[in-house]
C-alpha cells in the first residue's frame, strides 16, 4: 500500500515540475518577446525622431518609470497572491501630502517620510482586514479607499499643492542628485528590483504567494496561511506606495493632492503585460519591469512624435486591454 502511495505521490509529484517547468517557460517566453519588442520600438523611434536616443530623453525615460516601477512591484506581487489594487494612485499622493504637511508644521522631512510610509502600510492593513475577515474583495476595498485616500489629500491641502521649497538638499538628493552621473533615483530602483526578484524566486515566504494565488483552498489544505499572505501582500503593496510617494516629494520638492490619477491604470497594465496574471498565481518581477519599460518608451514616442494627449490615453488603454484579452485566453488554455 505505502509503495503505491510513494508511486501515487513520484507521479504527481513529477507531473507538477513538468507542469511548472512548462509555465515557466511560457513566462521566460512572454520575458524575450516584451524585449523584442522594446528593441523593435528603439529601433524604429532611433529613425523617426532624432531626439529619442538622446541621453536626455532616455534619462528622462528612466526616471519615469524608475519611482512606478517600484508600485508596480508591490502590485505584481498583489496580483500573483490573487489579490488588486486600485488605490495605488491615491495613496502614493497620500503619503506625499502626509510628509509635506507634517514637514510644514516644523517635523524634520526623514522622520514625516517614515510617518508617511507608516500611514500607508496602515491603509494597506486596514483594506487587508477587510478582505481577510470580513471577506470583501479586493476590487470593492481598494476602490473605496482610492476614493477617500484622494478625498483625504484635496481636504488636507485646500486641492492646492504644497509648495515644499525649504526642503533640505540631502533630503531632495534622493529624488534629484546623481552618483556617477546616474540619477539616485535609478540607482534605487536597480537595487530595489534585484532584492525583491530575488526574494520572489528564492525565499519560501515568498513562494506562498505563488502557491495562494494559484489554488488558494489548496494552499490552506497544506499548511498555508494564506489570509496571512494576502493580508501581507495587500499592506506591502500600499507600503510600497508610500515609499514611491516620498521619494516623487523629495525629486519635485512639492505634494500634490491630484497626483497619481491613473497611475492604478499604468500599474497594471505594466503588471499585466509583463505576465502577472489577474487570477493569481503567475507573474515575475522582471516582466513586471519590462512591462513598465514597454510602456514609458509607448508614452515617450508618442510624446516625441507630437500624438495628442487624449490619443495617448487610448492607445495606453487599448494597450492594457489587449495584455487583459492575451492572460484570459491563457488561463482559458492553462484551465
Amino acid at each position: 500500500m505505502s509503495i503505491v502511495g510513494d508511486s501515487m505521490d513520484s507521479t504527481t509529484q513529477a507531473a507538477r515540475m513538468g507542469l511548472g517547468a512548462r509555465f515557466g517557460g511560457l513566462i521566460r517566453m512572454r520575458e524575450t518577446g516584451l524585449i523584442l519588442i522594446i528593441a523593435v520600438l528603439f529601433g524604429v523611434m532611433s529613425f523617426a525622431s532624432p531626439y529619442f536616443l538622446t541621453w536626455d530623453n532616455m534619462r528622462a525615460m528612466a526616471m519615469a518609470f524608475a519611482v512606478e516601477g517600484i508600485v508596480v512591484v508591490g502590485m505584481t506581487i498583489l496580483l500573483i497572491s490573487g489579490g488588486i489594487d486600485l488605490s495605488v494612485g491615491s495613496v502614493t499622493a497620500l503619503a506625499m501630502v502626509v510628509a509635506g504637511l507634517l514637514f510644514l508644521n516644523g517635523m524634520d522631512p526623514w522622520l514625516a517620510s517614515l510617518v508617511a510610509i507608516a500611514a500607508c502600510a496602515a491603509i494597506g492593513a486596514f483594506m487587508g482586514f477587510f478582505v481577510t475577515r470580513v471577506g470583501l474583495h479586493h476590487f470593492i476595498v481598494s476602490l473605496a479607499v482610492m476614493v477617500i485616500a484622494r478625498g483625504l489629500c484635496l481636504l488636507g491641502t485646500g486641492g492646492r499643492p504644497l509648495g515644499l521649497y525649504t526642503l533640505p538638499p540631502e533630503f531632495k538628493f534622493i529624488g534629484q542628485g546623481a552618483v556617477g552621473g546616474i540619477p539616485v533615483v535609478i540607482i534605487i530602483f536597480i537595487v530595489f528590483v534585484i532584492l525583491s526578484d530575488f526574494m520572489l524566486r528564492r525565499t519560501t515566504m515568498f513562494r506562498k504567494v505563488f502557491y495562494t494565488g494559484s489554488n488558494e483552498k489548496a494552499a490552506a489544505y497544506s499548511g498555508i496561511r494564506t489570509r496571512k499572505v494576502v493580508f501581507l501582500t495587500t499592506t506591502l503593496c500600499s507600503t510600497l506606495c508610500g515609499f514611491a510617494g516620498v521619494i516623487y516629494m523629495a525629486r519635485f520638492g512639492s505634494a500634490q493632492p491630484t497626483f497619481g490619477a491613473g497611475m492604478e491604470l499604468n500599474v497594471i497594465a505594466a503588471a499585466v503585460i509583463g505576465g502577472a496574471s489577474l487570477t493569481g498565481g503567475i507573474g515575475t518581477i522582471l516582466g513586471a519591469i519590462l512591462g513598465t519599460v514597454l510602456l514609458s518608451v509607448v508614452s515617450s514616442s508618442l510624446a516625441l512624435l507630437d500624438v495628442s494627449v487624449y490619443w495617448q490615453d487610448i492607445i495606453r488603454g487599448s494597450i492594457l486591454l489587449t495584455a487583459v484579452t492575451a492572460d484570459y485566453y491563457f488561463n482559458k488554455r492553462r484551465g
